[in-house]
């Protein structure tokens, strides 16, 4: 509370005052017992900085404190600190920026530490460097962060991109803030309630201005992202967008948990943020957007506070008013205290020498003027008081015109989001159709590669059981030759055992003869000696022939021994290898074996794999398949629901067409019916006709639709009765076509959909527009085609006929006329001669092309049918080939008369030329529906060119004639007087003028008559209903 002591101090020296309470300020401020600050101890200072207009004496104490070496005492300086830049001057962030480079490297230090105060003055340092450098780059900004949408606004400058940066710089503001608040929480056991402790409260104080300061970025910071969102496009922004939802979540739960502290309770009302964060995608929701307001409570201030905030406003804020007398302070100073000069003991004017009649004369003379004042300063309060009523109307009605504004802005905002939606939703309908459309090309691909795959792995699979075959026929022939060998090795082994056997019987009968001879011998001898004798020697004899026949035979089985043994050892070294080779072809085969099966295990393993996928993609192809026809169903049943809708379109009222037309378009449906039948017969029986089946339903939707569009704008060229009728039947159509698509579009439907009522109603319509087409040159379709005959052979006839009397003529005229009569007649009848001439080739060229066109366009139709399906074309030929007989017939008669002296030259050009034209028609009705390639079309073309020429000459030899017959007519004026000769010419220019104007009135006349000739054929011809149905 303030003292006499500085109620003198603010009287007669305020800048003492300044320095007085900023020192107060100080001093409770590095006060010890003080643990946590109060708003009383910060308000010298606020007071300080307001007085003069700076915060130089603030930082003059402040660099006296030991804010480097001691936590508490810094983190109580950053919390005045960021109370200054609220609420004091405005001139204190600029005063403060000297000094960012001395509390950057004060953040840096404190930094160092990784616990307590340490940690929390280097996020708190930052954060104050930071609001510092904001309110530098964005001077339109206060210290305590209340500002107006306009004026925010205006801190853009309408500028897009500076709303850009302003957007970055409060994200990055408000991160600061969200950190300290973040850095507290952290540092603080929350399971204990440290808001009812000093070291609690001294920690939570500064999160006060912190609240205080979120608040008002959020608000700001929401409003300019909608704002950059209805200038930038989606994508742009994504990182704003992400990084301000992260924000949104972090302040969202530190505002929850501040408002559930106990200490916070009676300090300050925390607002509560929304349960989403904005969707700034949707223009609107910024309707729905509500600003979150902080709320401190009145009590919340203390008295000592009200007091100096009552001092500030009356004295202290409006620094600018000149300083008025010190008789005139001292007065206020006692009304703002509530003492008087004569009471108070510290009112010194008693001592400064003055007599007291000259300081009551001078208290008067002040106390009027101060009367005079105070009158004047009441009235100036009521005038602004007016004033500031009357503006504050004002502004209370441009702040609804511009609420209005905004909520119709932002109405058109809402409109245009809404139909850009619709129209990405489109875009994405059609990208997924292209997809989806891509995707069944692309499995349809994949199948016939399968395909192909699976062909070349059958194909190596035959050739591995042909091998294996061909393994097993070899293993089998090995086998019969080791069977063979060991045969042959038995037969060897008996062989020379039984050789064996023979050698030893051999001996044992050759000993056995020897003893039986012997004995045989010695009985004989004793028998008879001379006998004896003799057998003896025959004996002997017969002994040695037997002995080398035995050893002939002895040496005959030894070499055959040998031979034997011989072959023997050839047969077991020859058994040897085949056992090798047996033993070597059977370990091939075993390997070859093991890996047959092992391949053939492989390739049926893959096999089965791809029957798996073969399954899966014929799945999968078929899902696409009928979601392809599906899709092709829905758009052509809203193909008929758009043409159904158009009927009840009020601009449609003005569409009109032709029955012609809408017969073509019937009969153009009823053919797409055929067609569609077919298409779904083919995907029924095998499922692969998707692409003609959807061919076929958009066509035939398409065809619908417009049979239905061209009935109706039938209908309104037709009578009442027969309109009704006519709309009826194609509202009908419609309705029938939507219920065959719907059968169609379920799977279960498609083979049973009918189709009956719809053709029928087509039928409907179709026999309708047969009733009401133009039956032109009032005659039956059959006689169509017989008409045409006729005519062309008319106009062969008439040409005929014509070329006739021309030659006629010009015989007559040689034997009547004579000299240069005679000359130009010839010549006029010449060239009529020529004329007829090339329109008879013309016919004759116009005849085959018509044969080339009805050959090439009828198909199977007679040549009658051909010309009654093509009416229009048909009667148009017959119009040009009646004009060409016509305008024969006319010339040839002109030309008479020009040559008997009655007749007239013009009549004869005329003539010339209506022919031309006539024949210029017959010429586009006959090559309109020839293919350009067509050999007769190219003589045709060459014969107008020639009627062309003919005509010209023609019209060159009439008008010579003419100059020629009307140089005779030479004019005498040698007889006649000055007066006669200005008689004749103001004759002359009566003439003149009125010929000029008879040419005036025959010009307009010729012109109604071409407009009315034009309006007839047209109505024969149906030229203004064909052009109806076409458009």
């Amino acid at each position: 509370m303030l003292n006499r002591q500085a109620k003198d101090l603010y009287v007669n020296s305020p800048s003492t005052f300044c320095h007085s309470s900023v020192r107060q300020g100080m001093c409770a401020l590095s006060a010890t017992s003080c643990v946590f600050l109060l708003d009383w101890f910060v308000s010298p200072c606020i007071l300080g900085t307001h007085h003069e207009k700076g915060a130089h004496t603030f930082w003059a104490a402040v660099n006296r404190l030991p804010l480097s070496s001691n936590a508490v005492l810094c983190w109580k300086f950053c919390h005045v600190f960021h109370k200054l830049l609220r609420d004091g001057h405005p001139n204190v962030i600029k005063d403060s920026m000297r000094n960012k480079a001395d509390l950057s490297d004060m953040s840096r230090m404190w930094g160092h530490l990784s616990e307590g105060y340490g940690k929390l003055c280097n996020i708190y340092l930052k954060l104050l460097i930071t609001k510092m450098e904001f309110h530098v780059k964005n001077p339109r900004f206060p210290g305590n962060l209340q500002m107006s949408n306009r004026q925010l606004d205006e801190a853009g400058e309408n500028d897009v991109n500076n709303f850009f940066q302003l957007t970055v710089e409060m994200l990055d503001y408000l991160e600061c803030e969200l950190n300290l608040f973040l850095g507290v929480f952290s540092s603080l056991d929350m399971s204990r309630s440290v808001s009812v402790t000093a070291a609690g409260q001294c920690r939570l104080a500064p999160l006060i201005q912190v609240i205080l300061d979120s608040s008002h970025l959020y608000d700001y910071t929401v409003k300019l992202l909608f704002k950059l969102h209805s200038c930038l496009p989606a994508d742009t922004l994504q990182g704003h967008r992400d990084r301000f939802q992260e924000q949104f979540k972090k302040l969202k739960s530190l505002f929850y948990r501040s408002s559930n502290l106990q200490y916070f309770k009676r300090l300050i009302q925390i607002p509560q943020l929304p349960e989403n964060p904005p969707n700034f995608l949707r223009a609107s929701a910024l309707s729905e957007h509500i600003s979150p307001v902080v709320v401190i409570p009145a009590e919340s201030s203390s008295p000592e506070t009200e007091h100096m905030v009552d001092l500030v406003t009356e004295d202290l804020v409006d620094t600018d008013i000149p300083a008025q007398p010190a008789a005139v302070v001292e007065p206020r100073f006692d009304d703002l205290f509530g003492t008087s000069a004569t009471t108070d003991p510290f009112n010194f004017n008693s001592q400064n020498g003055m007599r007291k009649d000259d300081k009551d004369r001078l208290i008067e003379q002040l106390t009027r003027e101060i009367q005079a004042l105070r009158e004047e300063l009441e009235s100036f309060r009521l005038e602004s008081g007016r004033l500031c009523q009357a503006l504050r109307g004002r502004v209370d009605e441009l702040e609804a015109e511009l609420a209005e504004q905004s909520h119709l802005r932002m109405q058109a905002l809402g409109e245009g989001e809404f139909l850009r939606a619709e129209l990405d939703d489109l875009r994405r309908v059609k990208e997924d159709t292209e997809k989806e459309q891509r995707s069944l090309t692309e499995m349809e691909r994949k199948a016939v590669a399968n395909e192909q795959r699976y062909t070349k792995l059958k194909e190596k699979y035959t050739a591995l059981v042909q091998s294996h075959a061909d393994l097993l026929r070899k293993n089998a022939e090995v086998t019969r030759q080791m069977t063979v060998a060991r045969a042959a090795e038995d037969e060897v082994d008996s062989v020379r055992r039984e050789m064996q056997e023979k050698v030893k019987a051999a001996q044992e009968a050759a000993e056995r003869r020897e003893q039986v001879e012997q004995l045989q011998e010695l009985q004989r001898e004793l028998i008879t000696s001379r006998a004896a004798l003799d057998t003896l020697k025959s004996t002997m004899a017969s002994s040695q022939q037997s002995s080398e026949e035995l050893s002939s035979q002895l040496s005959t089985v030894e070499s055959e021994k040998v031979e034997l043994a011989e072959s023997l050892s050839k047969k077991e070294e020859e058994l040897a290898g085949l056992g090798e080779e047996l033993e070597r072809i059977q370990s091939s085969l075993a390997s070859e074996r093991e890996s047959g099966v092992k391949t053939a295990e492989a390739l049926q393993n893959q096999l089965n794999e791809k029957e798996s996928r073969e399954q899966a993609l014929e799945s999968q192809l078929v899902a696409a398949r009928w979601s392809t026809i599906q899709g092709a169903m829905e758009e052509a049943e809203r193909i008929v629901q758009d043409s159904l809708a158009q009927l009840d379109d009020p601009a449609h009222i003005s569409c009109t067409s032709s029955a012609d037309y809408l017969v073509f378009r019937c009969q153009a449906s009823l053919d797409c019916m055929d067609r569609l039948h077919s298409a779904r017969d083919r995907y029924l029986a095998d499922n692969t006709g998707v692409s003609e089946l959807v061919r076929a339903v958009t066509h035939l939707a398409h065809l619908v639709g417009d049979t239905i569009v061209q009935g109706s704008a039938t209908s309104h060229m037709v009578p009442v009765e027969q309109a009704d009728t006519l709309s009826d039947s194609v509202k009908a159509c419609g309705a029938e076509a939507l219920t065959l698509l719907g059968q169609m579009k379920e799977q279960e439907s498609l083979a049973t959909a009918d189709s009956a009522m719809l053709r029928a109603a087509l039928d409907g319509i179709l026999a309708t527009a047969e009733k009401l087409r133009p039956r032109g040159l009032e005659l039956q379709q059959g006689e169509l085609g017989d008409l045409v005959e006729q005519e062309m052979a008319a106009t062969s006839a008439a040409v005929e006929s014509a070329a006739a009397r021309i030659e006629d003529m010009l015989n007559k005229s040689r034997a009547v006329d004579t000299g240069v009569k005679m000359e130009v007649n010839e010549r006029i009848l010449a060239s009529c001669t020529d004329l007829m001439q090339a329109i008879k080739v013309l016919v004759l060229s116009s005849k085959d092309l018509q044969r080339d066109i009805v050959e090439s366009g009828r198909g199977a139709a007679s040549m009658k049918e051909f010309y009654v399906k093509n009416s229009r074309w048909t009667e148009g030929l017959i119009s040009a080939s009646k004009a060409v007989g016509w305008g024969a017939t006319v010339m040839v008669d002109a030309a008479d008369l020009v040559v008997q002296g009655k007749g007239k030259y013009e009549e004869l050009m005329v003539c010339s030329h209506e022919i031309a034209a006539s024949t210029a028609q017959l010429v586009a009705a006959s090559k309109v529906k020839a293919d350009k390639d067509n050999a007769n079309l190219g003589r045709l073309k060459l014969a107008s060119k020639g009627v062309t020429q003919a005509t010209a000459g023609v019209v060159a030899s009439t008008k010579s004639g003419k100059s020629q017959i009307e140089e005779k007519d030479t004019m005498d004026f040698s007889s006649m007087t000055l007066t006669q000769i200005k008689r004749q010419e103001m004759d002359s220019q009566v003439s003149v003028l009125e010929l000029e104007t008879k040419l005036q009135k025959e010009r307009e006349r010729l012109g109604e008559l071409r407009k009315k000739h034009y309006e007839l054929a047209g109505v024969a011809e149906g030229w203004g209903e064909e052009d109806e149905g076409t458009g």
